[in-house]
C-alpha cells in the first residue's frame, strides 16, 4: 500500500505540474477575434486549467475512501505513515476522517518536497532554456530575491506545521502540547527542511561527474548540469583537488553535502526527542 500511495502522489504531482504549465501552452491561447468566425478547432476542446485541480481533489478524496474501506475490513494490514525526518506520523486507516487528512497531507508533503528542490535550483540559477523547467512551476517565486528564497523553506514549513498541528492533536495523532512546545516543534521541522536539498545537489554533482568521463553530446541539459555543478563547487575552487586529469571536487562536494545533511538531521533529531511531550 505504501508503494500505491507513492504512485498516486506522483500522479497528483503530474496533474499539478500540468495545471501550472497549461497557461504556457501556446495551443490553449485564444484565437484572434478576426479569425474566430472563420476558423474552427479541428480537435476537441481542451480541458480548462481548473479541471486539473478538480481531478487532483477527486483523486485524493477517492483514495482516502479506498484506504478507509480497506482499513475497515483489515485494520492491521496498513497504517498510513508520513515521514517528516525528525518524526513519523501514523494514521489508522479504519477512520475516514483520518484517511482524508492523511490523503491530503501526504500529497502536500510530496508537493512541499518538490518545491523545496525547485527552490534550491532557483537559487543556483542555471542557464536557459533548462532553467525554464524550474521557472514554470515556481512562477513568481523564481524572481524573488535570493535571501527570500533561501529562508522560504524554513518559514513555510514552520508555519504549515504550526497550523496542521491543531488538527493533528484534535485527531489524536499528536500528543497535546503547550503552545511553547508546538512552537519548538515548528522551528525544528523548519530547519530540517533544508536537509532535503541534499538530493538535487547530489544528483547534479553525480551527473556532472558522469558527464566528465562520458560524452553525452551538446544537449542543453548537460550544459545546465555543468554550469550548475560549477556553482555548487565554487567554495572548493581554492582547494587543490585535481590530480593529473582527475578532478576530485565533485566527490568531495558530494561527501560534504551528505555529511553536513547527516549531521544536521542527527542534531535536529536529538533536539526533537528532548522536547517535553
Amino acid at each position: 500500500m505504501g508503494i500505491v500511495d507513492f504512485i498516486l502522489n506522483l500522479a497528483g504531482l503530474l496533474l499539478w505540474l500540468n495545471w501550472r504549465s497549461n497557461r504556457f501552452d501556446p495551443l490553449v491561447r485564444r484565437l484572434p477575434a478576426t479569425l474566430m468566425g472563420t476558423l474552427r478547432p479541428a480537435a476537441p476542446r481542451r480541458l480548462h486549467r481548473w479541471h486539473l485541480l478538480i481531478f487532483i481533489a477527486l483523486l485524493l478524496l477517492l483514495r482516502a475512501v479506498i484506504y478507509w474501506w480497506i482499513g475497515g475490513m483489515f485494520p492491521q494490514v496498513w497504517v498510513g505513515q508520513m515521514n517528516l525526518g525528525v518524526t513519523t506520523l501514523s494514521f489508522r486507516s479504519d477512520w475516514l476522517l483520518r484517511m482524508l487528512v492523511f490523503s491530503f497531507f501526504s500529497f502536500g508533503l510530496i508537493l512541499g518536497i518538490f518545491y523545496a528542490w525547485l527552490l534550491v535550483l532557483s537559487l543556483l540559477a542555471g542557464p536557459l532554456p533548462m532553467h525554464g523547467l524550474v521557472t514554470i512551476p515556481l512562477g513568481r517565486l523564481d524572481g524573488w530575491p535570493r535571501w527570500a528564497k533561501a529562508v522560504l523553506p524554513f518559514f513555510a514549513t514552520a508555519i504549515l506545521w504550526w497550523l496542521a498541528s491543531w488538527l493533528l492533536i484534535r485527531l489524536q495523532i499528536l500528543t497535546p502540547l503547550p503552545p511553547a512546545g508546538r512552537f519548538q516543534q515548528a522551528l525544528i521541522l523548519g530547519m530540517s527542511s533544508y536537509a532535503l536539498w541534499k538530493f538535487p545537489l547530489g544528483a547534479i554533482l553525480l551527473l556532472y561527474l558522469l558527464n566528465s568521463y562520458i560524452y553525452f553530446g551538446k544537449h542543453p541539459f548537460w550544459k545546465y548540469v555543468s554550469a550548475t555543478a560549477q556553482t555548487i563547487l565554487r567554495p572548493l575552487q581554492r582547494i587543490p583537488l585535481r590530480a593529473s586529469k582527475v578532478d576530485f571536487a565533485p566527490l568531495v562536494g558530494l561527501g560534504l553535502i551528505f555529511l553536513t545533511a547527516h549531521l544536521v538531521e542527527r542534531g535536529l533529531n536529538l533536539l526533537y526527542n528532548r522536547l517535553p511531550f
